[in-house]
C-alpha cells in the first residue's frame, strides 16, 4: 500500500493564542481543536499532517525548507507574517510544493495593511473568511491537487 501523502500545517505568530486571542475576530477554538480537526480530516482524504506553530519568522522558514524532503503539500496561515515576510515567500518558491495558504478571517474585510499577502503570490490558492472550515478545506484541496499531480 502506498503511503499517505503528508502536508505540512504551518502557524504562525500568536495562533498559539487562538480560542482566547480576540475570539469575536478569531473564534473560540483552539490551536489544538484545529490540529485535531486537521488530522480528522487528513485521515478521511488518505492524507496526514503534521500540525507546527512558531511565533518566530526563522524556525517556519527552517520548517518550509525542510518540507522539501518531506512534504507533499503546505497549508500555511502565515499570521502576521503574511504582510511583511519576503522570507516566507523566498522560501516557499524556493521549495517547489504546492501551498495554500488560509487565514480565519476575512483579510479583505479588515484594516488595509492585513488585505496585502506577500504569501499569496507563492499560494495555488487563498482561503480565508471562514474560520476553522478553512483549514478543512485548504485540506480537501490539497487532496486534490496532490491527486492530480499524481494522474488520479
Amino acid at each position: 500500500m502506498a503511503k499517505a501523502p503528508s502536508v505540512l500545517v504551518l502557524n504562525g505568530p500568536n495562533l498559539n493564542l487562538l480560542g482566547t486571542r480576540e475570539p469575536e475576530i478569531y473564534g473560540t477554538a483552539t490551536l489544538a481543536d484545529i490540529e485535531a480537526l486537521c488530522r480528522k480530516q487528513a485521515k478521511a482524504l488518505g492524507l496526514t499532517v503534521d500540525c507546527r506553530q512558531s511565533n518566530t519568522e526563522g524556525e517556519l522558514v527552517g520548517w518550509i525548507q525542510e518540507a522539501r524532503d518531506s512534504a507533499a503539500g503546505i497549508v500555511l496561515n502565515p499570521g502576521a507574517y503574511t504582510h511583511t515576510s519576503v522570507a516566507i515567500l523566498d522560501a516557499l518558491l524556493a521549495i517547489g510544493l504546492p501551498v495554500i495558504e488560509v487565514h480565519l478571517s476575512n483579510t479583505h474585510k479588515r484594516e488595509d495593511f492585513r488585505q496585502q499577502s506577500y504569501v499569496s503570490r507563492a499560494a495555488e490558492g487563498v482561503i480565508c473568511g471562514f474560520g476553522v472550515q478553512g483549514y478543512l478545506l485548504a485540506l480537501e484541496a490539497m487532496a486534490a491537487l496532490l491527486a492530480d499531480r499524481r494522474g488520479k
